[in-house]
């Protein structure tokens, strides 16, 4: 049965991508509405919403007025909408805390006097990096992790704040409202056209001018990377799958690295003949990160296919091609 699904946020990089595997797996009726501050109407997307038809709603999403641009009743509407990054959390946490404050509840308020089906709002794992770095917490890091901020006044922490206020905003008013809702939390997701201030991408431009010495930052910090395509298949399923209704999923691989690891990867992947200096990292940056996935693959299915050079590989070649077509960096 077709179905009729919103996808706020659906320019950007998790938006877009599932965008373009519920065009080409499922018969649904889509819908994007994003404002394009960071999503691209580049060739890949008026590719795609030209191929199958995708309605585009284009506006300022934190003015409550935007709203009535959307359809009246949605099956589905996958909620990706935020300002995200490190870089923009440092230099602009108070348009961090004012949009998506903003786009959270809105949102929240359009959904009250609207007929939708579900939400799935997607969430990060910065919400626990407090718990990790204060209390010792187990890692890898199951759902039921307290949520904590180490430093409520460091930059870093103002979009892990945003992200706990939108996972108790939609799981409160859909108890309340009626409708469903499912949290899932993001740990690490990179690939092919995300950003140039995300890690990958930067390390690219960073090899592409062949500094020497190459500095690792954070080098002995561990993370586990999650590939798009299986951030997407994580989304898809628990949106999806019965019974998740007020559920919390992670959504990553626990495929954990170092940093070290992953720069000096992406240097050989690009020939580099110079050398590394180990150096510290962001401050509020955690030591260590991997999420417990035993939830997702037991109640969604959910089991990550692409490891981690695999991916890294398919990323950095695109970064490197894109670059030497002669295309700007863009954020």
């Amino acid at each position: 049965m077709s179905k009729n699904v919103l996808l706020l946020g659906g320019a950007g990089f998790i938006g877009f991508n599932i965008t373009k595997y519920l065009a080409e797996n499922r018969d649904y009726k889509l819908t994007i509405a994003d404002n394009f501050a960071r999503g691209k109407q580049d060739d890949y997307f008026n590719e795609l919403v030209a191929k199958h038809n995708i309605k585009v709603v284009a506006g300022d999403f934190t003015d409550p007025q935007t709203y009535n641009d959307l359809d009246e009743a949605y099956d589905q509407v996958y909620m990706l909408a935020s300002v995200v990054g490190v870089d923009n959390a440092n230099s602009i946490p108070h348009e961090i805390i004012r949009i998506n404050t903003a786009l959270i509840y809105n949102t929240l308020e359009w959904v009250r006097r609207s007929k939708v089906g579900k939400v799935l709002f997607t969430s990060t794992s910065e919400c626990y990096a407090g718990t990790i770095e204060a209390f010792g917490y187990v890692t890898p890091t199951p759902e039921e992790v307290p949520l904590c901020i180490q430093e409520i006044g460091h930059p870093r922490f103002t979009y892990a704040v945003t992200k706990m206020l939108g996972e108790s905003g939609f799981l409160n008013y859909a108890r309340i409202l009626g409708f469903e809702t499912t949290i899932v939390r993001y740990h690490n997701v990179y690939g092919p056209r995300m950003g140039f201030k995300h890690v990958i991408p930067h390390l690219v431009v960073r090899y592409r001018k062949n500094e020497d010495p190459f500095k690792v930052y954070g080098h002995d910090q561990t993370r586990a990377f999650c590939y798009i395509s299986d951030a997407v298949q994580g989304s898809v399923l628990a949106m999806e799958q019965p019974n998740t209704n007020g559920e919390i999923y992670h959504i990553g691989t626990q495929d954990e690295i170092s940093i070290g690891d992953l720069i000096h990867y992406a240097g050989e992947l690009l020939g580099y003949k110079g050398t590394f200096e180990n150096a510290p990292t962001y401050p509020g940056s955690v030591s260590r990160r991997c999420p417990d996935i035993s939830k997702a693959r037991t109640q969604l299915g959910f089991e990550p296919k692409v490891m981690w050079k695999e991916g890294l590989k398919e990323t950095v070649e695109w970064y490197n091609q894109y670059l030497e077509s002669g295309k700007l960096v863009y954020e």
